[in-house]
């Protein structure tokens, strides 16, 4: 998936000598967190949050404040140089970028200008929309060895109940580095017949565990 998909090209921004003020009431009308602060070429030269603006702005519990600190231009409080991401950057590596630089938003510009932006809450819900977890599911989380073709060789077995995969995910298996854990989303309420194909193709299913039964206390 690329950053072009999730990205909004509708960016609500500041020039850097329009004042705190101005930023202050742009974040609440619009419910926004993070402005770009644009030049005549638009492009970034900074990005202001509702932090910087909230730590810039008056105490309200302070008697006497003057309100002159909200006409400082916004320049004086915005972040910079900024990090960017292009439209045809993928996803996955500008969530690493959210995460390994602790930051939770980027503009996405493409020659220079700006052109849109990704903030975290995109970027969590595309996760929902990759995981499949916005549609009715049952997830199956299968042990396998970690080898060329085994996935495949996994899937195939789902075939044969004839259920919709609407997703499928794989992570390390942390006790052993040998094996993998595949997460697969499948469109039905009642994954157990499924989760019996598995069993009886010889993977171990970690998730759904099979109900005890009462013999086995």
């Amino acid at each position: 998936m690329l950053v072009e998909e999730i990205m909004k090209d509708h960016v609500i921004t500041l020039t850097p000598d329009e004042t705190i003020e101005t930023a202050l009431k742009l974040l609440h009308e619009h419910h926004i967190r993070h402005i770009p602060i644009i030049d005549e070429d638009r492009a970034v030269i900074g990005i202001v949050s509702d932090r910087d603006v909230r730590d810039a702005s008056p105490s309200i519990l302070e008697e006497d404040t003057g309100q002159e600190e909200l006409q400082y231009p916004i320049r004086s409080i915005m972040t910079y140089p900024v990090t960017t991401v292009h439209p045809l950057d993928f996803v996955e590596e500008t969530a690493s970028i959210f995460y390994e630089q602790e930051i939770a938003c980027v503009p996405v510009t493409r020659d220079g200008k700006l052109v849109g932006i990704v903030t975290e809450k995109d970027m969590l819900y595309t996760l929902i929309q990759l995981t499949g977890t916005h549609v009715q599911s049952s997830q199956i989380e299968v042990k396998v060895i970690n080898k060329p073709g085994i996935l495949p060789q996994v899937t195939q077995v789902f075939g044969k109940r004839r259920v919709n995969i609407s997703s499928i995910l794989i992570y390390p298996y942390k006790p052993d580095a040998n094996y993998k854990v595949v997460v697969v989303r499948i469109q039905t309420m009642n994954p157990l017949p499924t989760v019996q194909d598995l069993e009886e193709a010889g993977y171990e299913v970690l998730w759904p565990k099979k109900p005890e039964s009462p013999y086995d206390l």
